[in-house]
């Protein structure tokens, strides 16, 4: 038996070990050192491959070779599932290039720990217990030996989501006037953009024209965006306990309560700022409004789609976007942000605190202080980065606070959304906002799931003394 962290046995006859053994037990190694990391590389090497790919001249439109920085941006917007974009997809990219775009956004809809722990399958052929444990925090499975399953379980839930959403869009295409194989395309396309919260389209120009009181196109658009950003465990749960809401976990009545009420008060919000904009929602009918109204709201859970111009709204609308934006979706889902248990629990702690209480209770349950105090790391660690990557582009460019932070926590909370000015950067503005998506991403996950494995216990605890707040 080898114990963690102990050096492997040598190979038989006292060699070492080459080829596929040599590389199952590094992955291994690392793993068990630190599966933070392992997910970062892997995560990192995936969009390498598809910047290779991206910048073949076969990847784009016409004779000339792609940029190396739109390739780049490209990747990795995809592969984070964000969906801003340097140039038009569809008008920019040739056929095999959107094909890796789709691919792109495929893998990385799996989230980062969960294509981690894949990596841990497909080359180790098993998990190490620190692994476990670290899957098991992210998809909250019940027992640890249910990860393999469950992960399983997350690829045919997602392709089969994905497949009911692009049944729904084709027959709109093919309405709208496309061949089938046109309509096939773009219903792929579209489910598996909308499902992973990617945001990408394949329409020159954006969604197709009238798509803005389309209900055929909006609502399940909107619904995949929705239900790809409440997480697997929640979907997991509700599909098995749909009948009996009462057996809910936590986490899952926490995701869908806050994140109706996000929706709810963003719709209020958002629909009242716009209303008479002429240049958004203002021009259009009533029925039209209420549509691009609720299209408009559930994109900034990360969904990243439009069918009004986002450039044109007013700033007290991108204000809260951006705070719609920053919140983002569930955890283990395809949205970004700091995630909606983070800001619920927050909410929670205030109310707590003004009640006078000192525990910080609902449904029925007491939320450890643990978690309160990973809750206020997360937040604090993603103003924080969102604070340097607009000074960055503030010191780059000579855009206007409000547009750059706009793009800057879109970028952050992989949303996609864009008031226009993403590929109008420099290079050094889209290399910020590069190194901002994978951050993104990656960076709150894996710093949860960090500080998780961290938590020790001491033997004693000073005297207690509080200083004086607020």
């Amino acid at each position: 038996m080898t114990t963690l962290g102990a050096p492997r046995p040598a190979a038989p006859g006292g060699g070492r070990r080459f080829g596929l053994a040599w590389l199952r037990d590094t992955v291994d190694d690392v793993a068990r050192s630190s599966p933070a990391r392992l997910a970062l590389t892997a995560f990192a090497t995936i969009i390498v491959i598809f910047t290779a790919l991206l910048t073949l001249p076969v990847a784009r439109e016409g004779v000339d070779a792609p940029s190396f920085v739109d390739a780049l941006f490209t990747a990795t917007s995809a592969v984070c599932v964000t969906g801003l974009t340097t140039v038009d997809t569809a008008a920019y990219w040739s056929n095999f290039g959107e094909a890796v775009i789709l691919i792109a956004i495929k893998i990385g809809g799996l989230g980062i720990l969960t294509l981690a722990t894949l990596l841990g399958l497909a080359v180790s052929r098993r998990l190490g217990l620190r692994q476990r444990l670290l899957a098991a925090s992210e998809t909250r499975a019940l027992r640890l030996g249910e990860v393999g399953s469950l992960i399983l379980t997350i690829i045919i839930a997602s392709t089969s989501i994905e497949i009911v959403l692009a049944a729904i869009l084709v027959p709109r295409f093919v309405a709208l006037g496309e061949s089938l194989p046109e309509a096939l395309w773009h219903g792929v396309f579209y489910a598996v953009s909308s499902f992973n919260n990617a945001g990408f389209v394949s329409h020159a120009g954006g969604l197709p024209d009238g798509a803005v009181g389309d209900a055929w196109l909006c609502i399940p658009l909107a619904v995949g965006v929705f239900i790809g950003s409440l997480g697997f465990p929640v979907l997991l749960m509700v599909g098995r306990y749909w009948r009996h809401p009462s057996q809910w976990n936590l986490h899952t009545r926490l995701t869908i309560t806050t994140s109706l009420a996000l929706l709810v008060a963003g719709g209020l919000v958002l629909g009242a700022f716009e209303w008479t904009n002429r240049a958004t929602l203002g021009a259009l009918g009533i029925g039209d409004r209420l549509l691009a109204t609720f299209f408009m709201t559930v994109m900034p859970r990360s969904g990243g789609f439009s069918t009004v111009d986002v450039g044109a709204m007013n700033e007290g609308t991108w204000l809260a976007t951006d705070a719609l934006m920053f919140v983002g979706g569930g955890s283990a889902s395809t949205a970004g942000g700091i995630k909606v248990t983070t800001f619920a629990v927050l909410v929670l702690a205030v109310i707590a605190e003004a009640r006078g209480d000192d525990d910080v209770e609902t449904h029925r349950r007491r939320v450890p202080p643990a978690t309160l105090r990973l809750a206020v790391t997360v937040l604090l660690v993603g103003a924080t980065i969102v604070l340097l990557a607009t000074l960055a582009l503030l010191a780059i460019t000579n855009l206007s606070l409000d547009e750059v932070l706009f793009e800057v926590i879109s970028a952050f909370a992989t949303c996609g959304l864009s008031t226009g000015i993403t590929g109008a950067l420099p290079d050094e503005g889209k290399y910020v906002l590069t190194l901002l998506m994978f951050v993104g991403r990656t960076g709150t996950m894996t710093l949860a799931a960090a500080l998780a494995l961290r938590e020790r216990k001491k033997l004693y605890r000073l005297p207690e003394e509080r200083p004086i707040v607020g």
